[in-house]
């Protein structure tokens, strides 16, 4: 039936799972014990799901072993491993709550990030290409040399007890102050009781994961998800793609990222499938190689890693005629790459799907059997259990299909909160539990959403969100900028590029260089601005409020750039 008003609400049919996630793998485990659960393809590790049960119960013995007990908090700062899913189960199964750091924090950010929820244990990686995690925390904290394990005293980092680091058993030489990954397993037994007792006592409702989002005041915010949020995204996503046991998924995408960690390892565990790891970071040929060594059925990414796979000199070397379903999301989906995705990666049945981190993070998706025209031109209806509006952002009033005003959602999938933080949670979330976006789209009358624009500043870099005013609050702090605005830019490669329009003080000189000095090492490579331009003063109304809009249209006119992000 055609819908009158641009408000829609998910079929019911099949119930919510209301278990922890705990104790729905454990099920799983029992119904897929011998089938591969976990192939990470660059440490060469295979686990089938009791083996993965196994090896999560032992790293949940050893967490308990440190003291921690329901609701601490516990970081993980990696890219994709065997270790972080370990981390992922563990932490789930005894109520740990896992934070998600981004790899490509720094010390600032890490700081910030650490402290805000206060973390008593930290999992980190050694090092990556030109990134020394350790060295940046004993930058933070001095003390770590000195440290016996787990007694960790650091003035910066207060809450921070233990930091282990991922080895690969029995290699490398030992870190004064942390503890290898692989001696902290040891530490746990796969049949510790204390595991099952403490499961007894969770509930689907009780957090499990903190990701942090940046926020307009320039700080990132702690979204905090429950088992009931992610579990049940995970399960209706791998609905979507018609999952079964059968299915084996190539995940190139992060997993601190709600891409990876919950429609790429939650969606194949509540189905059964297999999870597969291509490599630890992004890298098309291993994505290639990886799909036709294990006969991946599923392919996750980002529009820009589609494109660097089709476009890569050796794709036609690949066989990939094993690939079926996947999913294409992070930013706009451009028709044309879906098109190519479908006919040249044998995707017929990819999907593409939206949300946000705060919502868990899908609210709509295309299932397999959507109508190609609509898969590449929308991102499909809503999810199961869940209600979604467009609303005038003026009034609340409910728009016609067709006409364009903010998406907002309600359900099952709204996060908890922000972690600490009730005002901009009230914020975010109205009385009535809808939870306000920001993003502005259209619904037809089929139900079939469109995003076609953003209320807050976004920007969308090759999948990773970035406020602009988070990166305004960190420039502020350098002796010589008066003033500092920060917008997006079309870009062909990563779909947009930061900006900055920068005021300097009084009788100071400022270059570019000294500016991105400023930044490297303190926050995340893509949150550089790309382009730096000094100015004397901002366009603004006769009020007083700056008209960023002016500013992009400026820069765009100046670069010969256009919104087809041709750059």
């Amino acid at each position: 039936m055609a819908l009158t008003e641009s408000i829609d609400r998910g079929p019911t049919n099949v119930p919510l799972i209301e278990q922890t996630i705990g104790d729905f793998f454990d099920d799983m485990a029992r119904r897929q014990g011998g089938r591969d659960a976990l192939v990470s393809a660059h440490e060469g590790r295979r686990l089938s799901y009791l083996e993965l049960q196994r090896e999560a119960d032992r790293l949940a013995s050893a967490l308990l072993s440190l003291g921690l007990v329901p609701g601490d908090r516990i970081g993980i700062w990696s890219h994709n491993n065997v270790a972080w899913v370990l981390m992922q189960i563990a932490t789930a199964k005894v109520g740990l709550v896992l934070v998600n750091i981004n790899p490509a924090y720094r010390t600032a950010e890490l700081e910030y990030a650490l402290n805000k929820v206060g973390c008593k244990v930290l999992v980190t990686m050694k090092s990556f290409k030109t990134s020394d995690y350790v060295g940046m925390l004993r930058e933070l904290a001095p003390e770590l040399a000195g440290a016996q394990p787990g007694a960790l005293q650091a003035a910066r980092l207060p809450h921070l007890r233990t930091v282990a680091w991922i080895d690969v058993e029995g290699q490398g030489e030992d870190l004064p102050g942390l503890t290898r990954f692989s001696a902290l397993l040891e530490k746990g037994r796969s049949d510790d009781p204390r595991v099952s007792e403490v499961a007894k006592t969770l509930k689907a409702t009780d957090p499990v994961n903190i990701q942090f989002t940046s926020g307009t005041t320039g700080f990132p915010k702690g979204a905090t998800l429950t088992h009931r949020n992610i579990l049940n995204n995970g399960f209706f996503i791998g609905e979507c793609m018609k999952l079964t046991p059968e299915d084996r998924l190539c995940i190139p995408v992060p997993l601190y990222h709600c891409f990876g960690m919950v429609l790429g390892n939650l969606a194949c565990l509540t189905h059964g499938a297999a999870i597969v790891y291509p490599n630890d970071g992004f890298d098309p040929l291993t994505v290639l190689q990886t799909v036709q060594d294990e006969r991946c059925t599923g392919l996750h990414g980002v529009p820009t890693m589609f494109i660097a796979e089709l476009d890569h000199p050796r794709f036609q070397e690949f066989d990939l005629s094993s690939l079926r379903t996947g999913i294409m999301a992070g930013s706009p989906c451009p028709t044309e790459v879906m098109k190519r995705v479908v006919d040249q990666m044998h995707l017929s049945e990819i999907t593409i799907a939206y949300g946000m981190t705060e919502t868990s993070p899908v609210s709509c998706q295309s299932s397999t059997d959507t109508p190609l025209d609509r898969r590449v031109s929308t991102v499909g209806k809503v999810q199961p259990h869940l209600e979604i509006k467009i609303v005038d952002p003026e009034t609340g009033a409910i728009v016609a299909p067709g006409a364009s005003g903010e998406f907002c959602t309600r359900g099952y999938s709204v996060m908890h909160g922000y972690w600490e933080d009730e005002e901009k949670t009230r914020e975010a979330i109205d009385p009535e539990g809808w939870m306000h976006t920001g993003d502005l789209a259209t619904m037809d009358a089929e139900g079939y959403v469109n995003i076609v624009g953003r209320i807050k500043d976004l920007v969308i870099r090759g999948g990773e969100n970035i406020y602009p005013r988070e990166i305004e609050e960190f420039l502020y702090r350098h002796p010589k900028i008066q003033d500092v605005q920060v917008v997006g830019l079309p870009d062909r490669k990563y779909g947009e590029e930061l900006c900055a329009w920068i005021i300097a003080k009084p009788g100071q000189q400022l270059t570019a260089d000294e500016v991105r000095a400023f930044c490297k090492g303190q926050i995340a490579h893509y949150k550089v601005p790309k382009y730096i331009e000094f100015v004397k003063e901002f366009p603004m109304t006769v009020t007083g409020k700056i008209q960023k809009f002016k500013i992009r249209e400026a820069m765009k006119q100046q670069l010969g750039l256009d919104d087809e992000k041709t750059a």
